[in-house]
């Protein structure tokens, strides 16, 4: 089963320390010299502008710059730079799959690289698979996913890039944690083997149907480097921070405060305009976005930039000193409802929250006038995303809101702004993650907008470990609200947030996701056969019915979508911010004036 990618606030897990000196990857290419580190009135200066350069601001060093990161928060705030060396062999694009020419094509059922063969297996007692011999031998469908590799694939040193490259990722990932991704990868397969020198192949686990079978490759790694290393040092390495790769960049120069790129020769795809890169990294928005304004940086992105700041971008960009594009990325909002709480058992006060909660303004106010609220748990971007007709919607309405907490006889009997419950001030409690203005922002509008309806609410902060740990509150399911994020992939999934299943309970040993405790029947059908189908028309119809019960009985307010934002040269054409890809995805159609 796929791991759950939680958004860890602002806690970006790092790799290990940026190097202080200049680094040479490959041997065969001359670093260029380091530039001399001074006081100048201008932070960018040191970097000075080359021919066909770009110059690319970002908030944080990554760190490691490997293709496998710990967990998806890192994977996003690495996946720029990564893009360049490694690209994706499949790449989600707008939500949807697409090849980078790393494979040769996505595969699927239509173009025979996906197959369903039979097997035998042997079931025990109680009729699950097992991998002993019993007396039971039953014939089950088994997926299988061809994977075809470029064969003109170089490394940028020169060496060529073979299936064998993609093995010996997936033989390391079986010996150390190459993080949430990949783990959730070996979950699925049974084995992932070479065919010949360009084509391999996952065979998932028999009997078992999961969306993500088409991204069970393994990114290649360079096995002639990297199988002399030690894999338990692999993050601590020189190699993870100074990498070798086979992307349209390889990487030259890196200090602690910069990085800096040059075109792969070796590379056979689309070339980009620019012979170099460079990314520089400082803490301070301000700083990033003026030199955008400046002409000292060419582009700088940002992930969730404070409302102020936003305001402040949205004015210099109807100035024309910079450009913006935005999109809604698929970073969403929620809040959830233990369904344990007996107060929330009742559907009327889960409705009245709903309604007493200005998501518009929330969002308006807090993301820019760039935000957009959401009617479901699937992203209006993704392909099952249900109309918005079809969905029980919840818009800002106080009275209606005043309506249903009175049916339900929750009443201010004493006259001091708060209804009681069982003879006591109605205050519910509120847990979220510490370290995002955005979210206590919005935790504190959401007590704002409570507090109208008579309503009070206890804002309680806690470490982002505190809150997802295996012992913390939401796999234990002791919080009564809680405020946190997922993130959206290209598929829908869901089977582990909203089936009966998915509940964490001691009798799961506190595994799954679904931690509202929502278990309706009709729903736990309709999000197994749209998880479990092979059948897209059956997927579609399956997940409609599922978000029409659960925006019905609303176990889960979705609230927004964070928002991204890439800001860049006015004399720079091409960039557009994706909600999937990294902002760099398409740098080959970037074109600008040369520098």
């Amino acid at each position: 089963m796929m791991s759950v990618l939680f958004l860890h606030a602002c806690e970006l897990q790092g790799g290990v320390e940026r190097p202080t000196a200049v680094g040479l990857v490959p041997t065969s290419v001359e670093p260029a010299p380091t530039p001399e580190l001074i006081e100048t009135a201008d932070p960018f200066a040191a970097t000075p502008a080359t021919e066909a350069s770009l110059r690319i601001g970002m908030l944080t060093d990554p760190g490691n710059l490997l293709p496998y990161q710990s967990d998806s928060a890192s994977e996003r705030l690495s996946a720029p730079i990564t893009q360049l060396l490694f690209p994706a062999p499949l790449l989600p694009v707008g939500y949807t799959y697409t090849t980078t020419g790393i494979l040769e094509r996505v595969p699927s059922f239509e173009n025979g690289d996906v197959t369903l063969e039979m097997v035998e297996v042997f079931r025990d007692e109680h009729g699950a698979i097992s991998s002993e011999p019993t007396d039971t031998i039953t014939e089950v469908q088994q997926i299988h996913v061809v994977f075809r590799w470029n064969p003109e694939l170089h490394w940028s040193d020169g060496t060529p890039l073979t299936a064998g490259d993609s093995l010996f990722a997936y033989e390391l990932a079986r010996q150390i944690d190459l993080g949430q991704t990949t783990q959730s990868k070996l979950g699925l397969i049974e084995r992932y083997e070479q065919l010949d020198a360009h084509t391999t192949r996952a065979v998932l686990r028999p009997d078992f149907i999961d969306p993500a079978y088409v991204t069970t490759y393994f990114t290649p790694l360079p096995r002639h480097i990297l199988a002399e290393i030690n894999p338990q040092e692999l993050f601590a390495s020189e190699f993870s921070l100074l990498p070798v790769g086979y992307g349209p960049y390889q990487l030259v120069e890196r200090d602690q405060t910069k990085l800096r790129l040059i075109r792969n020769p070796s590379y056979p795809g689309p070339q980009s305009a620019f012979e170099s890169v460079s990314f520089m990294f400082r803490d301070n928005p301000e700083l990033l976005w003026s030199a955008v304004a400046g002409g000292s940086l060419d582009l700088v992105a940002f992930d969730q930039p404070q409302s102020e700041l936003l305001a402040t971008i949205r004015s210099e960009a109807e100035r024309g000193t910079l450009r913006v594009s935005a999109t809604a990325n698929p970073i969403w909002e929620h809040l959830d409802f233990n369904l344990d709480f007996e107060l929330f058992q009742d559907i009327r006060v889960r409705r009245a929250i709903a309604h007493a909660i200005n998501r518009e303004a929330i969002a308006h106010d807090l993301l820019g006038g760039y935000g957009r609220i959401l009617e479901s748990w699937i992203i209006p971007d993704q392909w099952a995303a249900a109309p918005l007709d079809a969905l029980t919607r919840y818009p800002y309405d106080p009275d209606e809101a005043r309506r249903l907490l009175d049916e339900k006889g929750l009443v201010d009997s004493s006259g001091d702004g708060l209804r009681e419950l069982n003879g006591e001030p109605l205050t519910i409690n509120l847990l979220t993650t510490q370290g995002s203005p955005l979210r206590l922002a919005t935790a504190e509008r959401i007590r704002d907008d409570l507090a109208a309806i008579g309503i009070g609410l206890a804002i309680q902060e806690l470490p982002t470990t505190a809150l997802y740990s295996p012992d913390g509150p939401l796999f234990r399911r002791s919080f009564e609200l809680a405020l946190f994020a997922w993130i959206a992939g290209p598929d829908p999934r869901g089977w582990e947030r909203w089936s009966c299943a998915g509940v964490p309970s001691a009798s799961n040993n506190w595994t799954g996701n679904n931690f509202s405790g929502w278990c309706f029947f009709e729903a736990d059908r309709a999000i197994r056969t749209a998880t479990t189908s092979l059948d897209r028309e059956e997927r579609v119809e399956a997940y409609l019915r599922q978000q029409q019960l659960f925006t019905q009985e609303l176990p889960v307010l979705p609230l927004f979508q964070r928002v991204d934002l890439v800001l860049s040269n006015p004399q720079l054409d091409g960039v557009t911010a994706d909600p999937t890809a990294p902002f760099t995805w398409n740098i080959h159609q970037w074109v600008g004036d040369s520098r």
